[in-house]
């Protein structure tokens, strides 16, 4: 295999660090690519074409772009010019990024026959190793994913979450449905912040016109900064006692600590946090016209996605605004990997008439412990749903 021709545009970064008194007055040399634009090279196979490969093709080339896309700052190379020690020029681990991979709607489909089988690919950094994916939701451009990831971020100023959604083509080459980024610089360290990311075709060319879907994330950065009053709930020692930390801190005397990370990784998809969810279904606000008197009969019902629990509201006739005012607890086995829906509906004689829907995780509440918001009810043009939320924390189990 040949890569050829290898050619781009772009900006380099040089950081001339330490500056000595002796020539050339510095110690070393870092340097990496800033910006990157209008990437292209040639791949052959010796003997033939590597396009006479079904699939290869696209993914040794998609491989190839990430490799050369990892390149890009805070990645950097270090040419030491002086005898001495250059480690804190290295790349260096800052935080972690806690990613909720919730849901997408209006995805295009890509399948002639049924539904596209959506999935995602999630990443900090385009290495293999570093590169998430999710579960393949079928036949469906709406998915319901529910699932967490974990990154490791070492420039929250610069790095970016990208997300590439794909249909699922079985034995064929995965199609790309869309793409988006998030800029880590938006997010508030240890607060969480629930985002629609806009899908698009390139990355690079930000006018696409199409509507290619939009997918719902829940973003949580945390910093490695021991005195940071930021907790992580996702972290084997949230709501430890100091007593409890204080014994596992010795457990791990003289245990090498490759051992210890990787077992405290293994603990962190164990972790199971227990409570009493009370959700206050306050009001909504500027709900869709469905009766042929100009207004509705709205009513919502609350679902626990994971555990199947179901609470449902009053039904409030003729009004576009209802208030409602009313609570409903749930009892949460698992909390960091249950979803609460709330949907609102119409009701009339013949049944019922979905207007939209809410979907969210429970991290916020479980960091807030309590709060009050307005969420948009997806589905309805400006319609808005009113929710007062309490966590009740009970006891933490790991298995």
């Amino acid at each position: 295999m040949q890569v050829k021709n290898i050619g781009f545009t772009g900006v380099f970064r040089l950081i001339f660090k330490p500056l000595v008194d002796e020539f050339p007055c510095f110690g070393a040399v870092c340097y990496s690519l800033r910006e990157k634009k209008n990437l292209d090279f040639t791949l052959k196979v010796v003997g033939g074409e590597v396009s006479s490969i079904p699939g290869i093709s696209d993914a040794l080339e998609e491989t190839i772009r990430d490799a050369i896309e990892d390149f890009t700052w805070p990645v950097r190379k270090i040419v030491p010019i002086l005898p001495g020690d250059y480690s804190d020029l290295e790349l260096k681990p800052v935080g972690t990024l806690e990613v909720k991979l919730i849901e997408a709607k209006e995805l295009t489909n890509k399948d002639i026959i049924g539904k596209s089988d959506p999935y995602a690919e999630l990443f900090v950094r385009p290495l293999r190793d570093r590169i998430k994916t999710s579960k393949t939701i079928n036949n469906q451009t709406n998915p319901i994913w529910n699932e967490h990831f974990e990154f490791v971020v070492e420039d929250v100023s610069t790095q970016h979450l990208t997300i590439r959604v794909h249909d699922d083509e079985g034995l064929k080459s995965s199609e790309l449905i869309g793409c988006a980024q998030v800029p880590l610089s938006e997010l508030e360290p240890g607060k969480v912040k629930a985002v629609w990311l806009k899908l698009v075709k390139d990355l690079h060319i930000q006018r696409d016109q199409k509507n290619r879907g939009q997918v719902h994330l829940e973003l949580l950065y945390c910093p490695f900064d021991a005195e940071s009053p930021f907790l992580n709930p996702f972290d084997p020692n949230f709501g430890m006692t100091t007593l409890e930390k204080a014994f596992t801190h010795g457990e791990t005397n003289g245990v090498n600590s490759s051992d210890t990370t990787k077992a405290a990784s293994e603990m962190k998809r164990d972790i199971i946090i227990r409570g009493v969810l009370s959700v206050t279904v306050i009001s909504a606000e500027n709900l869709p016209v469905t009766d042929l008197m100009g207004k509705s009969d709205p009513f919502v019902v609350l679902i626990m996605k994971k555990s199947e629990q179901k609470k449902k509201t009053r039904v409030l006739n003729d009004t576009l605004n209802p208030v409602w005012n009313q609570t409903f607890d749930f009892v949460v086995e698992d909390g960091l990997h249950e979803l609460l829906i709330v949907e609102v509906y119409d009701h009339d004689m013949f049944g019922k008439d979905k207007m939209g829907r809410c979907i969210m995780t429970l991290t916020r509440a479980i960091l807030e412990g309590e709060f009050k918001d307005s969420f948009p009810i997806d589905g309805t043009e400006s319609g808005k749903l009113n929710l007062y939320i309490k966590w009740t924390p009970q006891t933490i189990i790991r298995d």
